[in-house]
């Protein structure tokens, strides 16, 4: 809350906020809590609740419309994650059991970052359908596909039920220190994105005694790719693979946590450079077709980036491809860089085994995207390095794919809290 002395009075004035979602103009924060805290038509919000069910499930369809996936593939990956069959999937892990039922947490804060433009979807979405009022803090920087998702959700937000616009909220509002603690002290869950300084920052926000943090602090990825795997793949799988590369590096700028910013070999060293250099060929056929924009500073950026690892030792070569494809040679596989280094920016190296990379991997890693591995290598691997680091290990391509298990955390478990009954 501000003040603005005016003469000998003091006029109040009360923090506010800017309505993306539904779309409206400026409210004051006090009058959007009222809003969220008042019951909903037709009752309270429950978990599985069908008015929002059937708001995500239509919500989905648009997202799915031709025109909209062929302009932005990551929005048809959301649509696909909010179809009913998924929602449904996503449903059952907090049904209720015996002894056991399951509510929402109350009024959730969402605080997501601006250079992933459609994350704050999927944990709105969820949080929504765990039955929760929500409000989102939507970045002022946020364009592209933010925009067309708030769009669509306007949109359908004409046919939903009256609850889904009394309990869901998404607004912009700028570096206003006492609309966040107003929302934070609100909250009964606050969830934050975007790295550890966003964290940091918005921890200085104290919550309610009961209330919690949900936190998705800086986190980095790599792929790892069995040489004998590859030299043994068909080639209309490395060409998927060349495909699965580019959509998880490109899509984000290669920013996502998710996205891989190295590529570790695993094998003989006499076959790696063979299988290196067909990857290379094949993502380069995929650069040509989808022409991805590079502008001039990223290009520098990039330069800058790669001749310091260089400069450092870090790196014993770096090869430009155009300005849209940079391979960097690692002196030592463990001198991982986690940094951002531009997008299309790969350093590579090779191991002898997976196992090998174990002592790699630090807390802050997140996926390993992999290629031409079996369930119990991987398998292996994962125990080997026994939750030190590693949230996810999936196929190369679906590095972006969003699950509602993130980051280590069973999300529809996060946004729902338990009673206990005992009878007798």
């Amino acid at each position: 809350m501000s003040t603005v002395t005016g003469g000998s009075r003091e006029a109040v004035v009360e923090p506010a906020v800017t309505g993306r979602f539904p779309a409206g103009g400026r409210t004051t924060v006090a009058d959007l809590l009222t809003g969220l805290r008042a019951t909903p038509v037709d009752g309270p919000l429950t978990v599985g609740d069908e008015r929002v069910v059937e708001f995500l499930v239509a919500f989905a369809r648009r997202l799915l419309r031709p025109a909209v996936a062929r302009r932005q593939p990551e929005l048809a990956s959301l649509g696909f994650f909010l179809r009913r069959g998924e929602i449904g999937r996503a449903l059952t892990a907090v049904g209720d059991e015996p002894g056991r039922l399951r509510f929402p947490r109350g009024l959730v804060f969402h605080v997501p970052p601006a250079n992933v433009d459609t994350i704050f979807v999927y944990s709105w979405a969820l949080a929504a359908l765990a039955g929760n009022a929500n409000v989102v803090r939507i970045s002022s920087r946020s364009a592209g596909a933010a925009d067309a998702v708030l769009d669509a959700l306007n949109d359908t937000l004409t046919e939903a039920h009256p609850a889904v616009r009394q309990t869901q909220r998404m607004v912009t509002y700028g570096r206003d220190d006492a609309v966040t603690a107003a929302l934070s002290a609100a909250a009964d869950l606050r969830v934050i994105w975007g790295g550890d300084r966003s964290v940091t920052e918005l921890r200085r926000h104290p919550l309610a005694p009961h209330a919690r943090d949900v936190t998705f602090p800086d986190r980095s990825s790599f792929s790892v790719l069995s040489v004998a795997g590859w030299l043994a793949a068909t080639s209309a799988d490395r060409d998927g693979a060349a495909l699965g590369l580019y959509n998880d590096a490109y899509w984000f700028d290669q920013a996502a946590c998710s996205s891989p910013r190295a590529v570790y070999w695993v094998g003989d060293p006499a076959d790696s450079d063979t299988a290196r250099a067909d990857l290379l060929t094949r993502l380069r056929r995929v650069l040509d077709a989808r022409r991805p924009e590079i502008d001039a500073a990223m290009a520098v950026e990039k330069r800058v980036a790669t001749y310091g690892l260089a400069i450092t030792g870090a790196a014993t070569g770096v090869r430009f491809h155009g300005n849209d494809l940079a391979t960097v040679e690692l002196a030592d596989p463990g001198d991982l860089p986690r940094r951002w280094l531009g997008v299309g920016t790969f350093p590579q190296a090779r191991v002898d085994a997976l196992a090998d990379l174990a002592p790699v991997v630090v807390r802050r890693d997140q996926t390993v995207t992999h290629f031409g591995f079996d369930a119990a290598e991987l398998t292996a691997f994962a125990r080997t390095v026994a939750g030190r680091g590693i949230d996810r290990l999936v196929p190369i391509g679906a590095a972006l794919t969003f699950a509602a298990t993130w980051d280590g955390y069973d999300l529809m478990r996060e946004f729902t809290r338990l009673t206990t009954l005992t009878t007798g």
